[in-house]
């Protein structure tokens, strides 16, 4: 394929199980008004009829590209499998249950275009109150704005875009089970410029059968995006001055503390006790770090 032929943005679906969703996804990605793209299906082994469906969506239009794993790799390492396929500039993931509106593709692009040393962009942002969208942040920048103004990297995969050869560069996602996009916009925003977009680009279907619902029930989940925060900010590559870095470590335990002495009051002294073992801090320390917001 020459370079001229090369598509613009690599769109990756990842699917297990999802008959139900498959089809109005594909539709809303062959509806974007941008056609510069690939579609790339990776099913992983389901048990259902995604296979099928993708399959026979694919022989009616040739940007559609249709995979199946030998064996089940489960969320991120699929992701990451998706992504080796691709030959585009940029990689957008739309999972299979979810929908990107006609425009969202072309202003996304449009934002990493005007910004070429960026790295990534995450859109579906409240709107900004002293910025017009699209806008660029450093790395200092990005992880100041996360930790002392408004959450950033909380975003989910679908309102990425991401560089290919940035995603390459940082070895794609760890395969961390539940954290990965949170692990992932910190690391590349350590290295890179992250160009920030606004809402309806994307929407995002809340449904039962999402790995993401256990948060509901497994009181560890919230805890551990927290141990992540913690970690990233502690790595040499933080991007933080010194100060800042002291400051949001100090926020990050007060909230530690906060979750682990709510979780003993409202749900379980045991998992109370088994993250409080995760961390260095004594019960002593875990009502004077809670005692007074930092």
């Amino acid at each position: 394929m020459s370079e001229s032929e090369r598509p613009v943005v690599s769109i990756l679906m990842t699917t297990y199980n999802r008959e139900k969703y498959l089809e109005q996804a594909v539709a809303s990605v062959l509806a974007s008004t941008r056609t510069d793209f690939e579609l790339i299906i990776v099913d992983d082994q389901s048990k259902d009829r995604s296979l099928e469906i993708a399959r026979s969506l694919a022989a009616k239009d040739p940007r559609i590209r249709v995979f199946q794993n030998v064996k089940n790799l489960g969320d991120y390492p699929n992701r990451n499998k998706a992504a080796s396929l691709a030959r585009g500039k940029y990689l957008k993931y739309v999972d299979a249950d979810d929908l990107i509106y006609p425009t969202g593709l072309q202003v996304l692009v449009d934002g990493m275009e005007r910004f070429p040393e960026a790295g990534f962009g995450l859109g579906s942002l409240p709107q900004d109150k002293f910025r017009i969208f699209p806008f660029m942040l450093t790395p200092e920048e990005s992880y100041r704005r996360h930790y002392f103004s408004e959450q950033l990297f909380h975003k989910a995969p679908l309102s990425a875009i991401i560089r290919k050869d940035v995603f390459d560069a940082v070895g794609g996602f760890t395969g961390r089970r539940y954290l990965g996009d949170f692990e992932m916009w910190h690391i590349l925003a350590a290295r890179y410029p992250v160009v920030l977009m606004p809402l309806g680009i994307v929407w995002y279907r809340e449904h039962e059968e999402q790995e993401m619902q256990h948060n509901r029930t497994d009181f560890t989940i919230p805890f551990k995006y927290l141990q992540c925060a913690e970690e990233m900010i502690n790595r040499p590559e933080c991007p933080l001055p010194e100060a800042d870095r002291l400051k949001a470590l100090k926020k990050i335990h007060w909230n530690m503390a906060r979750y682990i002495l709510g979780v003993g009051k409202n749900h379980s002294l045991k998992t109370m006790q088994e993250l409080r073992k995760q961390t260095s801090f004594s019960y002593p320390d875990l009502f004077l770090l809670a005692r007074k917001q930092p």
